[in-house]
């Protein structure tokens, strides 16, 4: 298993040069913790990699992993684009210094007025469906658009390669139980209607899932939209100015699994690429970008959830219980996912017992870790799960009226608070009560 761990010589786990157990006396648990640095080195490797291989190349990030306002200024900073799936990720995005060029609007069954916001802003659209296509004409105009400015209005589509793979059900995005993209023997009869309406389809997308780690199935959905794109470039006159392979490469969760060897996969990738552009006649004077999105492969590996025990319970099975629950991270409740797990406080123990780690949240299904090996635990110990830093914010709620914790950044040692925890205050917002049920 390839994890940030770093142990200093009090035996406590530390993150960005900064202590774990200092940090949760001096902010309180429970709390997200973000390693700066790491977030920095991790797109470094993607890009690096792939630019190796093919100098046209972009990284959208996957906000909807965590769209912390620091974490998207970070990537801001390095040079990344954005793949935003909703409005509020293109406002996200907007606030934080990306210029429309550098997002990529994604989403799936998007409303008229959301359309509408979209366009305003600039951001280019990735259409899902053939009624999104057809409404968002309603609203725009594109034959008039080309009257009044002599150029058409510029869209991509969403397809579906019928290639499937993540690391749980929900998770993948491609096949025929999707309901992602349009379908892929559809694609050059939904190209043509595109332009007949007016439009000039620059790209094509596609995403197979999340948290992959075996590098077959991106290869053979990478070669699945090449084929698609070509066959489009051949019976229509469109000339791409993109092609997005999505995203999902993921981490490793498990003791089993290791980190994907990110400079043989880019090479593999980017072979195909070349190889298909070369085979339907793509690769003129001007080849097609090449973009991913990662989201969780940026982001997942440098952050940690410090929680503190403050229950041992030994009833028909021994619990561990802490000060959160899945209000704070959803992944191990909703997809049976693997956080790895550490006593931050002692952070060489080695494993002595098997224990189940149980949340706060009132609901049987609030576990962080079943029949689990692990050092003694006593209570006032600091627990760390690790590789918190992608779904974890971005899906937590204020379930059972628990306040969300603060997230706090760490770079070389120095912690800074980039989000205040809720107070039992910020429970009320946005709540009114008719004035016939006042006291």
């Amino acid at each position: 298993m390839d994890l940030n761990i770093k142990i200093n010589q009090q035996d406590h786990l530390d993150i960005g040069g900064a202590d774990t157990v200092e940090l949760a006396k001096e902010y309180g648990t429970p709390l997200y913790v973000i390693d700066e640095n790491r977030i920095r080195e991790n797109y470094k490797r993607v890009y690096k990699a792939f630019t190796k291989y093919y100098s046209d190349f972009k990284i959208f990030y996957a906000c909807k992993a965590n769209t912390n306002l620091s974490v998207m200024r970070i990537l801001e900073e390095v040079g990344s684009s954005i793949d935003a799936v909703s409005p509020g990720e293109v406002y996200t995005a907007l606030n934080t210094g990306f210029t429309p060029d550098r997002i990529l609007f994604t989403g799936n069954n998007v409303k008229d007025e959301e359309l509408k916001y979209i366009d305003e802003t600039g951001v280019r659209i990735n259409i899902d469906s053939i009624s999104q296509l057809k409404r968002l004409a309603n609203i725009i105009n594109p034959k008039k658009i080309i009257k009044e400015t002599g150029e058409a209005y510029k869209i991509s589509f969403r397809v579906n390669p019928m290639v499937g793979a993540g690391h749980h059900e929900h998770c993948i995005t491609g096949g025929e139980m999707s309901k992602f993209g349009i379908k892929d023997n559809e694609a050059v009869e939904v190209y043509k209607l595109a332009e007949e309406l007016g439009f000039n389809p620059v790209g094509m997308h596609t995403h197979i899932g999340s948290g992959i780690l075996d590098p077959e199935p991106f290869k053979l959905a990478t070669t699945v939209l090449m084929d698609i794109a070509g066959v489009v470039a051949q019976k229509t006159d469109i000339d791409f100015e993109f092609l997005d392979l999505g995203g999902g490469l993921g981490i490793p969760y498990t003791p089993e699994e290791h980190l994907l060897d990110i400079n043989p996969f880019a090479e593999e990738i980017t072979g195909i690429f070349k190889s298909k552009l070369s085979e339907y006649g793509m690769d003129g004077v001007k080849s097609p970008s090449m973009y991913i999105e990662p989201g969780r492969y940026i982001v997942g590996d440098a952050s940690v959830i410090l929680t503190k025990v403050n229950t041992v319970k030994d009833s028909y099975r021994k619990f561990i219980g802490v000060d959160s629950g899945f209000n704070t991270i959803l992944r191990p409740s909703m997809y049976d996912s693997y956080h790895h797990i550490m006593v931050a406080n002692k952070a060489s123990a080695k494993e002595v017992e098997t224990l189940d780690i149980a949340g706060n949240v009132c609901e049987s299904g609030d576990l962080f870790a079943r029949d689990r090996p692990l050092p003694k635990i006593e209570e006032g110990d600091l627990l760390a799960i690790m590789n918190a830093g992608a779904y974890s914010f971005s899906m937590a709620s204020q379930y059972n009226s628990r306040p969300r914790p603060a997230e706090v950044l760490v770079k070389n040692g120095e912690s800074e608070i980039v989000r205040e925890k809720e107070t039992y205050d910020d429970l009320f917002n946005k709540q009114i009560i008719p004035e016939r049920l006042k006291k």
